[in-house]
């Protein structure tokens, strides 16, 4: 899917990929392996995956970089989050925007419009964003549903897992991301829905659009802001 964009004789210095991170990270690492980039035990090769990245993490993340290097091969970032936050992504406009010989960043988002305009510009942009077709059949049912089903269906939306892994320094499969995705699928659905009925309901998508932004704010409660949509959303 991605393995096209990637040309072992001219890495670019920094991609960013918008897509599943599940999908994308293998094709990342099969192509790393077949470079020579020995992904296991290798303090040159660091994998972080996490729900929110915040100020606090670009700020690690810069005085990794920086850090002289355990051999004289590359070094490879493989970064993917859910949410980047504002001020995450103007502390690390600089480092993205600059070359360091031999660094290389994968930086993996769910959607790059979440994203500011010069941080997107900083990168090799590489789309392979999924077509939601599980979420939208799960968003047609949803919008079926009595309240109170609505209600339980969001409840099990929500169940969250943890993953591990000897790479990663932090691994999070936030429900957060299971909602933002259910919830874009849920928008594409009621909008067809509206529009084939000459219908356009305005305050409808004005509380999709700011539960979709309070979201990707760090502290919110996921469970509420689903719930509040299940609640909207005309029987």
């Amino acid at each position: 899917m991605i393995s096209k964009h990637l040309d072992k004789n001219n890495l670019h210095h920094a991609y960013l990929i918008e897509g599943i991170r599940e999908e994308i990270v293998p094709e990342i690492i099969k192509f790393l392996k077949d470079f020579g980039v020995n992904t296991i035990g290798n303090s040159d090769f660091v994998h972080i995956q996490l729900d929110s990245l915040k100020i606090e993490d670009a700020h690690n993340l810069k005085s990794y970089v920086v850090q002289k290097s355990f051999s004289s091969g590359k070094r490879i970032f493989i970064i993917s989050t859910n949410n980047f936050l504002l001020e995450a992504q103007n502390s690390l406009l600089k480092t993205f925007e600059e070359p360091i010989e031999n660094i290389h960043f994968f930086l993996i988002v769910p959607d790059v419009n979440t994203l500011l305009k010069t941080f997107v510009s900083r990168f090799y942009l590489i789309s392979a964003k999924q077509d939601l077709v599980e979420e939208r059949k799960e968003a047609e049912k949803f919008i079926a549903l009595p309240l109170k089903n609505r209600l339980d269906f969001v409840k099990e939306l929500l169940t969250e897992t943890e993953d591990e892994d000897e790479n990663e320094m932090i691994v999070l499969n936030s429900s957060r991301s299971k909602a933002l995705k259910f919830l874009n699928a849920l928008e594409l659905i009621l909008h067809k829905k509206l529009v084939s009925k000459c219908l356009f309901d305005t305050q409808l998508f004005e509380h999709l659009f700011k539960v979709r932004e309070f979201l990707r704010m760090p502290g919110s409660s996921t469970k509420s802001l689903m719930e509040s949509v299940a609640l909207v959303i005309p029987e």
